[in-house]
């Protein structure tokens, strides 16, 4: 079965709802990033040498990282969910152009935010970059239901991952429209809620 070693809250969030999502089974395990021990007292640093999550432990205990990765590997598992559009298609690409611009250009920048070293002028500089990014996304939305359009792929789980911590920088979504409504949208999910219950965040 798969194995998805998370923190509540954090990036890993987004392959959380997107094995939800899936149908597959699957187990979570907690890590504690500071101590790198998860919760059944294993070095997770044994699992994952980089020492973040999110890490996928496959059927075959072969251990797969990084988020984009993990959301991909697990979309493919299940084609007709539609989670992913099929590789070598215009499409796919376009997956994971947002996979890539959520990650680089949203992700990084908020990192700033939970990073203890960084002073006011990173600060101030990495908001006027999602503050910039997220109005673009916000022009993106308009009329589309998801990123690729009528159906939720996974770069909704990592888009709206990315989202949920603007709270904790107290950034007020309400100034994009199209932004707000898409978070409520994929917040309503089934699979969306199942997931934050789960990590004690509903």
């Amino acid at each position: 079965m798969l194995k998805l070693f998370h923190k509540p809250g954090s990036c890993s969030l987004a392959s959380h709802i997107a094995l939800e999502e899936s149908g597959l089974p699957y187990q979570t395990e907690a890590v504690d990033l500071a101590t790198k021990i998860t919760a059944s007292g294993d070095d997770f640093l044994v699992i994952n040498p980089k020492g973040y999550v999110p890490a996928l432990r496959l059927d075959s205990g072969e251990v797969l990282s990084e988020g984009p990765a993990i959301l991909q590997y697990v979309a493919d598992q299940v084609p007709a969910q539609k989670l992913a559009p099929a590789n070598a298609t215009i499409e796919r690409y376009r997956l994971q152009s947002w996979l890539a611009f959520i990650g680089t250009e949203l992700h990084k920048s908020f990192g700033a935010f939970f990073n203890p070293t960084a002073g006011d002028d990173w600060k101030g500089a990495a908001l006027a970059n999602i503050e910039r990014r997220l109005g673009y996304t916000d022009e993106q939305l308009a009329g589309k239901s998801f990123l690729l359009g009528d159906d939720f792929s996974v770069a909704d789980a990592y888009l709206f991952t990315v989202l949920s911590w603007a709270k904790y920088i107290k950034l007020d979504l309400a100034r994009w429209p199209n932004l707000l409504a898409y978070q409520a949208r994929v917040a309503a999910r089934p699979a969306v809620q199942a997931v934050l219950k789960a990590e004690g965040l509903a």
